[in-house]
C-alpha cells in the first residue's frame, strides 16, 4: 500500500520531544474486572454502583453526555464506576458506557451485528489485522482524527506509528492510533521484572513440598500434586487446586492451553507457532506440536486430580477471586497470581506467588514496540459520534503522562493518579500506604474525594494500554512501571522475595532467566496480518470453533485412550475443513511477520548506532542491598537473533 504523508502541524518543541526508556520493568498485574453480565450488545450500569458525578465546574465541556465505547479488549460490561470515572468526568463531563465482546458472548458476533447497524460505538478499541481497519474505514464506521488531533502535544510525540498505522488504509488520514506505542528498542523485553509467561506457584507451597526441582513441563506435574497435597485449603477453608481454567479469551485455540508453548519460546499467529527467534513454524494440530502438548499436560493435570472442575463453566472474575483467596496454586502469568495474591500481608508471611524455573525453557517474550501494536489493538473515533473533538480530547489524554499512570488496567504497570497511589519525594516516586494496599491486591476502598468505592471496582475498564509502560514521562523522567522504581526495589524484604531470592540466587525473575539464557525476545515490529480474502475467513471460524471445542474435550478426557481418539478426530474433522489451506496462508504470514521483524531491528540499528542489539547485562535490576539502583533489569538477555511473532495473548483474543 502507498506510504501516506499526513498532514500535522507540529511546533519545534514537539519535533525535538524523545523519551527516554527506562530499561527493564514489569511485575504484578491488577485485574480491572468486576461482575460481569452476558449480554448481546446492549449494556448495564454496573452492580458495583453508578459512576460518581465528580464536579466537572471546570470542565471546558458543558453538556454531560454517555460516550458509547466498543472495546474488544474489556472484560468488563457496562458504565465505568469509581475513582476513573471521577476523572473521566471530572476533565471531560463524561460517562464511559463499556461495550465488551468478551462479555457478550465473545467472538465476533457483536462486532458484526453493530457494525451492520452502522454505528460500532463513539470509541472503538478494536485490533487492525485481517483488513479490519480498512473495512472500517470503506464501511464509513470510523473518522479521520487528522483536524481534530493536529493541535495535540501528547499523540504527536508517536507520528512514526500513526503514520505507520495509516499505511493500513488506502485513504489519506488518520484513523486509528496504534496501542503499547515505546521508544526503546525492539529487542528490549516489554515485561519488565516478570516476563509474560512463566511458571508461578504458591511460593509456601513450593517450600512445603520441599522446593524441587523440574527439569521439563511434564516433571511440573508431580510438583503440583506435592503442593496441593501440602496445602489443601485456601485461606477460606476450600479445597485448593493446582490448576483452574476458563473459556473468555478463546479465540484460534484454547488460550489456557497457550503459556506452556510459549514456555518453550513459541507464540500464535492464526493457526503457527512460531518460534521467537524464527527458526520453527508449527501447526498448531501436529501431534508433536508444543500445543498438543499443551493439551496432554493438562489432561495429566486433570487425571491427577490438579485441575479444577469449576474451569468448564467459570470466567474470568470467579478465577481471579479464587486466586485471591489462595484456592489456586499455578498460574500461567505473573500478572494473573501475583495481582490477586501477593499482597503485603501474605508476603509478609512468606505467602505468594513466585517463578519457578523449568530447566530446558526458553520463554517466548515480547518486544517493545516502536511502531505500536495495532495489530492487537489501536483505538478510533466512531463516525456518529456526538462530540468528536471531545473524544479527541479524551484520546490525547489518554497518551500523556497522567493519562498513561491513570490508565492502570489488567495488562499495566502503571499504578494509578498521583496523589493516591504514589507521589514524588526528594525528586523519587514513591508508593503512597493506600497504593501499597491496592497495587498488590488487598481489597481496599477510596477515599470519597477520588471517587469511593472500591479501589479493584474503580480501576479503567478500558484495559487499554496507549504507551509501553517501560517508557518514561517524558518531563520527569519517572518510568511508568512503577515495579521498576528504586523506592519499591528497595521494599522488596518480605519474607517471601527473601526466600525467592536465597533459593533462586538473584535478586528478580528476569535476572535469573538473564543469567541463565532462558528468555527469546521476540522483536516488536508492530506488523499488522494483512486482510484475507472470504474464503480463507470462512474456513477460519470454522477450523477454530472445532480446534477450541476438541481442545476443551481433550483436556477433560476421560482416559488417555480418549484423548488421543479426540486427537485424530480433530485431525480428521479439521482436513475435511480444508484447515491445510488456512494453515498455508497463516505460515506466509509468519513469515512475513520474522521479515518485518528483521527490519525493524535494521532500521533502529541504523537510527540509533546499534543500540537495538546491546544487550541488558548493565541495566539489571538490584535491590537497594546492592546499592545499584541506576543498574535495572533488562529483558533482552544478549538477544541478537530476529525473531517471530507476537500477538499479545494476555488480551482476548478477537
Amino acid at each position: 500500500m502507498k506510504k501516506k504523508v499526513i498532514s500535522v502541524i507540529l511546533s519545534a518543541l514537539l519535533a525535538a520531544t524523545a523519551f527516554a526508556g527506562c530499561g527493564s520493568d514489569k511485575g504484578s498485574e491488577n485485574s480491572a474486572s468486576s461482575e460481569t453480565e452476558k449480554a448481546a450488545g446492549t449494556t448495564e450500569t454496573a452492580d458495583s454502583g453508578e459512576a460518581p458525578q465528580g464536579d466537572a465546574s471546570d470542565s471546558q465541556y458543558e453538556d454531560f453526555i454517555t460516550v458509547d465505547v466498543f472495546d474488544s479488549q474489556s472484560n468488563y460490561q457496562g458504565i465505568q464506576s469509581g475513582w476513573f470515572a471521577k476523572i473521566v468526568k471530572d476533565k471531560f463531563n463524561m460517562e464511559l458506557n463499556i461495550i465488551a465482546p468478551n462479555v457478550a458472548g465473545g467472538g465476533d458476533t457483536l462486532f458484526q451485528t453493530r457494525s451492520a447497524a452502522g454505528d460500532l460505538g463513539d470509541i472503538i478499541i478494536t485490533g487492525a489485522a485481517n483488513g479490519r481497519l480498512q473495512n472500517l474505514v470503506t464501511a464509513g464506521l470510523v473518522m479521520d482524527m487528522t483536524d481534530l488531533l493536529k493541535d495535540k502535544e501528547n499523540i504527536h510525540r508517536y507520528d512514526s506509528a500513526i503514520e505507520k498505522t495509516a499505511e493500513l488504509v488506502e485513504e489519506d488520514g488518520i484513523y486509528a492510533i496504534p496501542s503499547e506505542v515505546s521508544s526503546n528498542s525492539p529487542t528490549t523485553s516489554s515485561e519488565g521484572l516478570e516476563p509474560n509467561y512463566g511458571v508461578y506457584v504458591r511460593w509456601d507451597a513450593y517450600k512445603a513440598a520441599g522446593y524441587p526441582e523440574v527439569n521439563t513441563l511434564e516433571d511440573l506435574l508431580p510438583v503440583l500434586q506435592k503442593m496441593q497435597e501440602s496445602v489443601p485449603e485456601s485461606d477460606s477453608g476450600k479445597k485448593t487446586y493446582a490448576i483452574s481454567l476458563f473459556k473468555d479469551w478463546d479465540g484460534n485455540l484454547m488460550t489456557n492451553a497457550k503459556p506452556e508453548a510459549s514456555l518453550y519460546g513459541y507464540d500464535e499467529i492464526g493457526f503457527v507457532l512460531a518460534k521467537a527467534d524464527g527458526s520453527d513454524y508449527q501447526s498448531l494440530i501436529e501431534s508433536d506440536s508444543p500445543y498438543i502438548r499443551s493439551l496432554k499436560f493438562l489432561f495429566d493435570a486433570n487425571q491427577m486430580g490438579l485441575v479444577d472442575p469449576e474451569s468448564t463453566t467459570q470466567n474470568y472474575d470467579t478465577l481471579f477471586t479464587k486466586y485471591q483467596d489462595g484456592q489456586i496454586l499455578f498460574a500461567p502469568y505473573a500478572w494473573l497470581g501475583q495481582g490477586a495474591y501477593n499482597t503485603e500481608a501474605n508476603k509478609t508471611e512468606g505467602k505468594g506467588f513466585m517463578f519457578v524455573p523449568v530447566k530446558d525453557e526458553t520463554i517466548f517474550s515480547y518486544g517493545c514496540q516502536v511502531n505500536g501494536n495495532a495489530q492487537n489493538c489501536c483505538i478510533m473515533i466512531g463516525s456518529k459520534a456526538e462530540d468528536p473533538q471531545r473524544m479527541a480530547d479524551f484520546i490525547d489524554w489518554l497518551y500523556s503522562p497522567e493519562g498513561v499512570m491513570d490508565s492502570c488496567a489488567q495488562t499495566a504497570n502503571t499504578c494509578g493518579p498521583e496523589g493516591l497511589t504514589w507521589e514524588v519525594q526528594d525528586g523519587q516516586p514513591v508508593l503512597t500506604d493506600f497504593g501499597k494496599q491496592a497495587l498488590y491486591g488487598e481489597a481496599v476502598n477510596v477515599p470519597d474525594e477520588w471517587g469511593g468505592g472500591s479501589w479493584k471496582d474503580g480501576v479503567s475498564a478500558l484495559n487499554y494500554k496507549a504507551v509501553n509502560q517501560l517508557d518514561s514521562d517524558p518531563n520527569t523522567g519517572i518510568c511508568y512501571d512503577y515495579t521498576t522504581w528504586d523506592s519499591v526495589l528497595e521494599s522488596q524484604t518480605s519474607e517471601l522475595t527473601k526466600d525467592w531470592q536465597e533459593k533462586m540466587g538473584a535478586q528478580t525473575t528476569m535476572d535469573y532467566l538473564a543469567d541463565n539464557n532462558q528468555i527469546l525476545v521476540a522483536p516488536g515490529s508492530g506488523y499488522v496480518v494483512p486482510e484475507e480474502d472470504s474464503q480463507i475467513t470462512t474456513l477460519r471460524g470454522q477450523c477454530k470453533a472445532s480446534i477450541v471445542e476438541y481442545s476443551w474435550k481433550m483436556v477433560f478426557a476421560s482416559d488417555e485412550d480418549e484423548f488421543n481418539s479426540l486427537l485424530d478426530e480433530m485431525q480428521t474433522t479439521l482436513k475435511g475443513l480444508d484447515y491445510e489451506k488456512v494453515l498455508e496462508y497463516d505460515m506466509e504470514c509468519a513469515k512475513a511477520q520474522n521479515d518485518a521483524r528483521v527490519e525493524v531491528v535494521e532500521t533502529y540499528e541504523a537510527e540509533n548506532g546499534n543500540a537495538a542489539t546491546e544487550t541488558a547485562a548493565d541495566d539489571k535490576a538490584d535491590t537497594a542491598a546492592d546499592g545499584a539502583a541506576d543498574d535495572k533489569a533488562d529483558t533482552a538477555a544478549e538477544n541478537d537473533t530476529t525473531a517471530d511473532t507476537a500477538t499479545d495473548d494476555v488480551e482476548a483474543e478477537e
